[in-house]
């Protein structure tokens, strides 16, 4: 069993930080409706959903991603990297201390759950605007004492580095060759994004199920054709805020 917790999306949404796309209309009931039919999504592939409240100060707060990094041993608390953020914080480390131990990045040090993304015991992050080396050297501190080594990465074009590179399975990655490079994820077979839709890495694995934005039609042909289970969801509004499926969810594995 995971339990994933979401953010409720409120109308703030419109006022989100932008970094890589230009400024259009958000429709938010829209986006308060793909928002349910994701938590929707996540029911279906097994999980058990906690939805935190959010208020209307807090613009981005459902991109609850962002603002922690949890492992079996322990949940890392990020400091973002967007000053409006880090106010978000506070509420999702009250909802995960039932779970987990929990160790904070501090200043100078920034972190953004976005830019984490761990294959086994290897642990990338994104050097980005969001996350700085004293914020990735924290996490490391935190983490080698359980096995884990942590490897700064470089990448470009996006926000995040999971912009650009996901997990479909355990060994298996999807990528936009044009922002990161598949060096750097070791033995893990590759598939590329659909050249069409650069923004199309973006995938959230939950137990052996995929979801994935149904915008990204070409991709997701891609996904099926190598047998991967998938179920679409309708993202499109929250792209728009530059958010995907993975910024949506903090997964935490039942630790027996």
């Amino acid at each position: 069993m995971q339990i994933a917790i979401t953010r409720q999306l409120t109308g703030a949404i419109t006022m989100c930080e932008l970094t890589h796309v230009a400024r259009t209309p958000i429709d938010v009931e829209r986006a308060q409706a793909q928002h349910a039919e994701y938590e929707r999504a996540l029911g279906e592939a097994g999980c058990a959903v906690m939805r935190l409240t959010a208020p209307d100060t807090l613009p981005d707060a459902v991109f609850i991603e962002d603002t922690a990094v949890v492992l079996d041993e322990v949940a890392v608390i990020t400091r973002p990297g967007a000053e409006s953020r880090r106010l978000e914080t506070t509420g999702v480390a009250a909802a995960l201390a039932r779970f987990r131990p929990l160790a904070s990045i501090r200043a100078p040090g920034t972190l953004d759950g976005g830019d984490v993304l761990r294959i086994g015991k290897r642990i990338l992050v994104g050097a980005s605007l969001r996350s700085n080396e004293y914020g990735i050297e924290q996490l490391r501190g935190f983490v080698e004492p359980f096995g884990y080594t942590v490897e700064s990465v470089p990448f470009r074009g996006c926000l995040h580095l999971k912009s650009a590179v996901t997990l479909v399975a355990p060994d298996v990655a999807l990528y936009n060759p044009a922002w990161v490079q598949a060096g750097v994820l070791g033995d893990v077979q590759v598939i590329e994004v659909d050249p069409n839709e650069p923004a199309s890495a973006n995938a959230l694995l939950v137990g052996d199920t995929i979801i994935f934005p149904s915008e990204h039609a070409g991709t997701m042909s891609r996904l099926a054709s190598a047998g991967l289970r998938l179920i679409p969801v309708p993202a499109g509004e929250l792209a728009k805020a530059e958010g995907g499926v993975t910024c949506c969810c903090v997964l935490v594995d039942e630790v027996v």
